[in-house]
């Protein structure tokens, strides 16, 4: 009986041990969902992510570099689109609405959220923001981190985005 507790906490040791080395290749530093930390040579800021990068947005809806993967599209039960954002430093979207507004859950990083006529806020790790239905605002990361972020967009029979002008340098916190 003594030898099979032994063996079975040795058993559960190692598979703990081996959870904890596969949590550390989860690391990946701003977007780099791909590749381990071990293989990482730049040590900057780092950001986590259990998503894939994603497809680059289009130029004409961002400044830089922001790359979006869709988790769940709309379909007659759930009427919600979710995806994650991977912000570059310095990438932001255009000023935008959404007709059945949005929730941003931010995993990783720093950035800014504006709506407008309000000041720009700072937003990080574990914030939570509603973006009321025909809201104009923007979102992206800081200059000089990333930003990883979930969306979510309720309500898509109204419509998903109406994309609008860039956000301007003078607009974006230096």
């Amino acid at each position: 009986m003594k030898m099979r507790l032994i063996a079975l906490s040795s058993l559960i040791f190692l598979m703990i041990i081996g959870c904890k080395e596969n949590a550390a290749e989860n690391v990946v530093e701003e977007g780099e969902a791909d590749t381990p930390l071990s293989e990482q040579t730049n040590e900057a800021e780092k950001l986590y992510s259990i998503f894939p990068k994603g497809e680059k947005g289009p130029d004409k809806n961002f400044t830089g570099n922001a790359y979006n993967y869709t988790m769940l599209m709309p379909d007659s039960t759930y009427t919600t689109v979710v995806g994650n954002v991977y912000f570059e430093p310095g990438a932001r979207s255009n000023w935008h609405t959404h007709p059945g507004g949005q929730i941003l859950v931010i995993t990783d990083g720093v950035g800014y959220h504006q709506i407008e006529g309000k000041p720009v806020e700072t937003i990080r790790k574990g914030d939570v923001v509603k973006c009321p239905p025909e809201t104009k605002h923007w979102h992206g990361a800081s200059a000089e981190t990333g930003l990883q972020q979930i969306y979510i967009v309720p309500n898509t029979e109204k419509g998903i985005v109406n994309w609008m002008e860039a956000v301007t340098e003078e607009q974006y916190p230096k």
